[in-house]
């Protein structure tokens, strides 16, 4: 997972009874393996180091100069 700041991250839920996660990257911590700190959509902060193939990361969008 190559992750970068403020880069969106999705953890899906392993349990049917739970519902997947979302958030924005705020740092990265280490590259290999992954860790990365996490403000998450519900306002919480974490440091989360994804499963294989348990998290998408989506870069974000970059910013047109001019």
């Amino acid at each position: 997972m190559k992750a970068h700041v403020g880069d969106r991250i999705v953890v899906e839920s392993e349990r049917l009874t739970q519902q997947r996660r979302e958030g924005v990257i705020e740092e990265v911590l280490r590259e290999e393996p992954a860790r990365v700190l996490v403000r998450w959509d519900d306002g919480h902060t974490s440091i989360f180091s994804p499963a294989a193939g348990a998290a998408t990361v989506t870069p974000a969008k970059k910013k047109r100069a001019g």
